[in-house]
């Protein structure tokens, strides 16, 4: 059985009972450098997930009768591997076990409710922005090529007013949360996920 394992935000507080379970129980983990660093040893064996995800496919399908867990980065459906296990493994063959997104957990941080939230990312694509601005309030998950200096670019070119709030390095002891005017956005921050709001 394969078994995908939201790990939240990065501090293995926000870790679910369940995936804390799936994880001690595992025989192989699969995950990022940094995820097999927390979660890997014990003499267990481990399997880098690196850009070749065909490689990951065919591994993994020759692999699912052993007991495996991908470990991934706040909720594995939300912008993360979860959707390609998804599309090529049926439900007895994956399961899926939930976490909480760096977005769910910046917007805690800030209690902004979630409700109407238009969610996006910028891994690997071009934004429309053009859409994207259309909504009032906006989490992008960012990567980094497009980033918040790209966004409040984006704003600038459209004259368009709104508040960032970025989150770097979220649940990890250099967090950061900033709520900054387009005009006051940085060039470069840490790893993180950008909220856009419409305050008028």
């Amino acid at each position: 059985m394969i078994t995908v394992v939201g790990i939240g935000p990065g501090d293995t507080q926000y870790l679910t009972p369940r995936a804390q379970q799936a994880i001690s129980l595992a025989e192989v983990l699969v995950g990022g450098k940094r995820h097999l660093a927390t979660f890997g040893g014990h003499g267990r064996e481990t399997r880098l997930l690196d850009a070749d995800l065909l490689g990951l496919l065919e591994w993994l399908d020759s692999q699912k009768s052993r007991d495996i867990v991908v470990l991934a980065s706040g909720d594995p459906l939300l912008y993360g591997i979860g959707k390609l296990l998804a599309a090529n493994f049926s439900p007895d063959q994956l399961q899926i076990i939930p976490g909480i997104s760096a977005i769910q957990y910046l917007c805690a941080k800030v209690a902004l409710d979630m409700n109407d939230l238009f969610l996006t990312s910028s891994h690997g694509r071009e934004p429309d922005f053009d859409w994207i601005f259309q909504h009032d309030k906006v989490a992008m998950v960012t990567d980094g090529i497009i980033g918040p200096r790209a966004i409040a670019n984006a704003l600038w070119q459209r004259d368009l007013e709104r508040t960032l709030i970025i989150g770097e390095n979220l649940s990890q002891p250099n967090e950061r949360i900033h709520r900054l005017s387009v005009d006051q956005v940085a060039a470069r921050y840490d790893m993180n996920v950008v909220v856009i709001l419409n305050e008028r």
